[in-house]
């Protein structure tokens, strides 16, 4: 899990549900035997290009299962670690299609990105009778990313139109982004990002008056 960098909150949500489960279920049966089941944590510090050091380190120490991670980016760069070590990994939250595309050991519980975007796209359009969208993801974010270009696809096909746009790394301040919207004549405003970006985007558009719905 991402427990420092920008994608810390995002983690350690992740990481409270996990331990929150270990305190129910401490140990696991298995043919018999009754086994501790021990928590062992990863960080890959918000970095996909960590994230296979970070798998490499769980397996180092020995571990059965791998649970995470969030961030579709640093889950497909460490999807190669577990298959080599044939050690099975469950993503919660790593909705990219690549995380599991052709790995026999990744496997995961949630919604693709196909699946989300277009749910999405037709809820802005049958909800908030959207007819032009204003997407923003970041810069080089396999989950950001997939996630606008589903939308997208989604989107036009019900005869929609996208504006789209992206942000770099560290970017704090998204105010000229509130304002694109708004000079695009965007109906509905798409950010699929970390929680920490998408506090400092509710925010800009609270100071500015976005005057259309969030997603």
């Amino acid at each position: 899990e991402p427990l420092t960098g920008d994608s810390g909150p995002g983690g350690k949500q992740e990481m409270l549900g996990m331990q929150y489960a270990h305190s129910l279920k401490p140990t696991i049966e298995i043919n018999g035997t009754e086994y501790e089941i021990e928590l062992v944590p990863g960080d890959n510090q918000s970095d996909s290009t960590k994230a296979a050091s970070a798998a490499s380190s769980l397996i180092s120490e020995g571990v059965s299962v791998v649970l995470g991670t969030y961030g579709s980016s640093a889950a497909i760069n460490a999807a190669p670690i577990f298959q080599e070590n044939k050690t099975p990994a469950i993503g919660v939250t790593c909705t990219n299609p690549s995380v599991t595309a052709g790995n026999t050991h990744y496997f995961r519980i949630c919604f693709l990105d196909p699946f989300q975007g277009t749910v999405l796209a037709n809820f802005a359009v049958d909800n908030f009778q959207a007819q032009t969208a204003y997407t923003l993801s970041k810069q080089g974010v396999d989950y950001s990313c997939g996630l606008c270009y589903y939308f997208k696809e989604a989107f036009e096909a019900k005869g929609g139109t996208v504006v789209a746009a992206e942000f770099p790394e560290g970017t704090s301040d998204f105010t000229s982004y509130v304002t694109a919207a708004k000079n695009a004549g965007a109906d509905v405003f798409f950010a699929p990002v970390s929680t920490e970006a998408a506090a400092l985007i509710i925010d800009n558009a609270a100071a500015q008056g976005l005057g259309m719905p969030i997603m």
